[in-house]
């Protein structure tokens, strides 16, 4: 009986081992076979080669060969294969008009003459715009400062916004626009608290 490994064609590892018993193995790719030798009329035990066995190719299943054409889907409007088939080139990106965002964050620092644009700033507040004031610039301009602060309070007020500082001097200041959100139950200001 042949073993699992000349089975696969393999080597068998036990075939040094078995001989050394006093089994004997062929070698692999080889199988004892019984052949009768017509001028003795006697059954001798050769090691031959044996051919291997092939089914016949008439009873694999037959496939079927004819193109089958895909439907084209409604309305497709992209490129076709040579068999009519619809080709989706992955490589083609389908480019989106994106339209023009309607809310911005809006940065404002005081101009040549020292005087915040209230008016400018009142518009673009009224549009959804978030509004950054800037004051660090009037350093030594406390009063200066403080004028613009009520300025900007003013503003704000008739427009229905408050104001929110977002350093501990108040001299970064933050407008929200209509409709904005704004967190105030959290009031820790800078990196120092996540830290």
């Amino acid at each position: 009986m042949a073993s699992l490994w000349s089975f696969f064609g393999l080597p068998d590892p036990d075939a040094a081992q078995k001989s050394a018993v006093g089994n004997e193995q062929p070698p692999s790719g080889e199988q004892a076979t019984l052949t009768n030798d017509p001028e003795t009329s006697q059954s001798r035990l050769t090691n031959e080669p044996v051919p291997p066995v092939q089914e016949p190719l008439t009873d694999l299943p037959k496939i079927d060969s004819t193109p089958r054409s895909v439907p084209v889907p409604p309305n497709w409007n992209g490129p076709l294969t040579a068999d009519g088939e619809p080709f989706h080139d992955l490589g083609v990106q389908a480019q989106v008009r994106r339209s023009f965002p309607s809310r911005a964050l809006r940065y404002v620092a005081p101009d040549e003459m020292k005087r915040i644009p209230t008016r400018g700033i009142a518009q673009r507040i009224a549009n959804g715009d978030t509004v950054i004031v800037d004051l660090r610039g009037l350093v030594h301009m406390d009063s200066h400062q403080n004028a613009c602060r009520r300025d900007l309070k003013m503003m704000t007020n008739d427009v229905g916004v408050g104001v929110f500082a977002l350093d501990q001097e108040d001299k970064l200041l933050m407008i929200p626009g209509t409709d904005v959100i704004v967190d105030i139950s959290n009031h820790n200001l800078g990196i120092n608290p996540l830290m």
